[in-house]
């Protein structure tokens, strides 16, 4: 039995067609990445998913359960994790996580060992008896995906969880993730950082404007953008006419300025690396780093999506 399987589905908002038939499965231990552009629906499937919108055609199946037939069964194995952190202001850390669990039917030893547990985990049980009001939005967001994981659920849905955290808190949720993975639950997670989705998940999906534009390992589908290799140089100087000089290299197809370094996107990164040191031998230029790279995730988001 899949973890979560969604078949046509649709939602419409009156006349608006946010979700437009998209059909996707994820199996159970996977770490599934939904990557789209904003408005592109991938909340609205959240939400159709967890059974907080009705879809308006369609079936999704959490569990083997249906989400409009079997919703209390369909959320019992589901925890979510909202973009906006969904904390109880005037409460304590401490009892946030107690009313979470107790919503979800757990009894109370249980409760207090897994908030003990998890609190230690994610770094907030120093601070368990603070207002959650007075936390900073990155700890908020840790004490959400706490109390999405008090009853342990086998599937565990993350809108943004890394969004707006520091470095260290991003990493310790990352951390998190793939050790969940590793225990074989089952972590659907929206995402806007394609590192992170390129990191983490066995398998994305990218829809744009309500459609599925591809469902994928992050390797198989960086075979599609697998001509945009590119080199990346710096020199000791950047004199004006240089931009110009690279953009005329052979085989370089196009020149993009990332902060004190030139990336030439190439089909043969051979050629350009010679060209590269030919033009810094013949103008008296000192190459101070160069590297090349293969396509990314974000390549691949960025040419199936366009402008989106």
């Amino acid at each position: 039995m899949r973890a979560i399987e969604a078949e046509g589905l649709t939602k419409y908002y009156g006349p608006v067609l946010a979700v437009d038939h998209v059909t996707f499965h994820v199996e159970r231990g996977e770490i599934f990445g939904f990557l789209g552009p904003n408005g592109a629906g991938k909340t609205t499937t959240v939400r159709m998913l967890t059974g907080l919108t009705r879809p308006t055609e369609g079936t999704a199946r959490v569990s083997g359960h249906d989400v409009v037939r079997e919703p209390r069964l369909a959320k019992k194995s589901v925890g979510l994790a909202p973009e906006e952190p969904n904390v109880y202001a005037e409460l304590s850390v401490w009892d946030n996580v107690m009313f979470s669990g107790e919503i979800y039917g757990v009894s109370g030893e249980e409760r207090r060992e897994r908030a003990r547990e998890l609190l230690e985990l994610f770094g907030l049980y120093d601070r368990r008896k603070e207002k959650a009001g007075k936390l900073s939005k990155g700890l908020r967001k840790r004490l959400s995906i706490v109390m999405a994981m008090v009853h342990d659920p086998d599937i565990l849905f993350l809108d943004e969880p890394t969004a707006g955290l520091d470095v260290p808190s991003a990493r310790l949720v990352r951390g998190i993730v793939r050790s969940l993975g590793r225990e074989g639950k089952t972590v659907f997670l929206t995402t806007h950082n394609m590192e992170e989705a390129n990191s983490l998940c066995h398998r994305v999906a990218i829809i744009n404007r309500g459609r599925l534009a591809a469902v994928d390992s992050p390797e198989r589908l960086k075979i599609v953008v697998e001509r945009s290799h590119s080199v990346l140089v710096s020199f000791s100087e950047r004199p004006r006419w240089l931009e110009g000089r690279l953009r005329g290299l052979r085989g370089v197809e196009q020149v993009v300025e990332e902060g004190d370094k030139f990336r030439l996107y190439t089909a043969d990164p051979p050629t350009v690396l010679e060209g590269v040191f030919d033009l810094a031998r013949s103008e008296g230029l000192r190459v101070i780093s160069l590297s090349t790279c293969g396509p990314t995730l974000e390549d691949v988001f960025m040419r199936l999506v366009g402008g989106s």
